[in-house]
C-alpha cells in the first residue's frame, strides 16, 4: 500500500476529529484540506470505506485518490475497518467537515441508514460503490455481482461435466448486498446440474486468513470435495493454499475480482479454475467521475455499471501483467 500524506488543519477541524474518535486522511488536489467551501472552488469529496483489509479495497481506494486528484477535488478518506458504528461516526464527521457530497462503500447497507439520513438532513448527497444501500443514496457505482457468479458458475460447471460433485462455497459478508449476488448467480449457474451439490461454508469477510479456517474446517467434513467457489479471489486462495497442503491438487478453485495472483494460477496450472473481471482502480475512478457528475448536476441513472468479463485458463494469459488486479482487454 502506497503511503498517505495528511495536509494541515486548522485547530478546529483537529478538535472536531479527536472529539469523534476517526481517522480521516485528505488526499488534496488544488486545494490544502482547510480551504472554505465556495462554489468557485475545488469540490471536496468525503469518501467512506468499509475496510482497507483486503487488496480490492485498498486499490479502490487509490483509484478513487488518483481521480479525485487529476479532477482537482479534495478527497477526505476514513477507514472504517469493518466497524458500521465507527463508520457512522466517520460520515458524521464527514458531515461536520462540510463536505460537497459522499462517496460511501458500507460495512452494512442497513447499518449506515442513520447517518445516511444525517447526510440528507445536511443536504449532503450520497454516491455508494461496490455495496449498494436499500436508501439513501442518488446512485450506486458497481458491478453485476450476479452476473460475476453467474459466469464464474458456468465454467465451472463445464469442468465439473456429468459427474458433478461437492462444491465448498466460501461466502463473503453476511447480509452484504454482494455476497448475496454473487451467491444467486452461481447457485442460477449450476442449477442446471443435478450432479452438483453445493456446501455453503461460513461467511469469511472476504479476508485470506479467514477463507484458511474456514476451509481447514470444511475439508475435515467434506474429504470429497471436488471444488471451491469463493466471493473473492483472495478468500479463493486461502483455500487453495489449504487444499494444496492436504494434497488434493484434483480439486478446482474459483473466486471473483481478478487478482492477479489468481490470474497467474490460471496461467500456469489447471487447479484454479476461472475468476470475474472486477478492476477496483476503474471502480474507484468511475465512482469519483459519477460523485463528480451528480454534484455538477448532470443526470446520472440510480445505478452505474462498471462491467465484467470470465477469465479462466484459455484467455488468463491475455489479462497476465504487473497491476494487482487484472483490467479490462484493450
Amino acid at each position: 500500500m502506497r503511503g498517505f500524506r495528511l495536509f494541515r488543519m486548522p485547530a478546529l477541524l483537529l478538535a472536531l476529529t479527536a472529539l469523534s474518535a476517526c481517522s480521516v486522511s485528505a488526499t488534496p488536489g488544488g486545494a490544502t484540506a482547510g480551504s472554505s467551501q465556495k462554489a468557485e472552488g475545488p469540490i471536496t469529496i468525503g469518501f467512506s470505506q468499509a475496510t482497507q483489509q483486503s487488496p480490492f479495497y485498498v486499490q479502490l481506494r487509490e483509484g478513487a485518490e488518483a481521480a479525485a486528484k487529476k479532477a482537482g477535488a479534495t478527497l477526505y478518506f476514513a477507514d472504517a475497518g469493518g466497524d458500521v458504528t465507527k463508520q457512522n461516526n466517520d460520515i458524521q464527521d464527514l458531515v461536520t467537515r462540510q463536505v460537497d457530497i459522499l462517496l460511501i462503500n458500507p460495512v452494512d447497507p442497513q447499518g449506515v441508514q442513520p447517518s445516511l439520513a444525517a447526510a440528507k438532513a445536511a443536504g449532503v448527497p450520497v454516491v455508494t460503490v461496490d455495496r449498494p444501500v436499500p436508501e439513501g443514496a442518488v446512485t450506486h457505482v458497481g458491478r453485476d455481482n450476479k452476473a460475476m457468479g453467474k459466469l464464474v458458475g458456468e465454467r465451472l460447471s463445464q469442468k465439473l461435466g456429468a459427474a458433478g460433485g461437492t462444491v465448498i462455497e466460501i461466502r463473503g459478508d453476511a447480509g452484504g448486498a454482494v455476497a448475496r449476488d454473487r451467491s444467486a448467480g452461481f447457485h442460477e449457474a449450476v442449477a442446471a446440474n443435478p450432479k452438483i451439490k453445493i456446501v455453503e461454508g461460513p461467511y469469511s469477510d472476504y479476508i485470506r486468513s479467514k477463507a484458511v479456517t474456514a476451509m481447514q474446517d470444511l475439508l475435515q467434513v467434506h474429504p470429497d470435495v471436488a471444488a471451491v467457489y469463493a466471493h473473492n479471489d483472495d478468500m479463493a486462495l486461502g483455500a487453495l493454499k489449504v487444499l494444496k497442503e492436504n494434497g488434493k491438487d484434483k480439486v478446482l478453485v474459483t473466486g471473483v475480482d481478478g487478482l492477479m495472483e489468481a490470474v497467474k494460477q490460471m496461467a500456469g496450472g489447471d487447479q484454479y479454475v476461472a475468476t470475474a473481471l472486477n478492476d477496483p482502480i476503474s471502480l474507484g475512478a468511475k465512482a469519483v467521475e459519477t460523485v463528480l457528475k451528480v454534484k455538477k448536476g448532470d443526470k446520472v441513472e440510480p445505478s452505474v455499471d462498471a462491467g465484467t468479463a470470465l477469465i479462466d485458463q484459455e484467455n488468463a494469459a491475455k489479462y497476465s501483467g504487473t497491476s494487482e488486479f487484472a483490467q479490462e482487454l484493450k
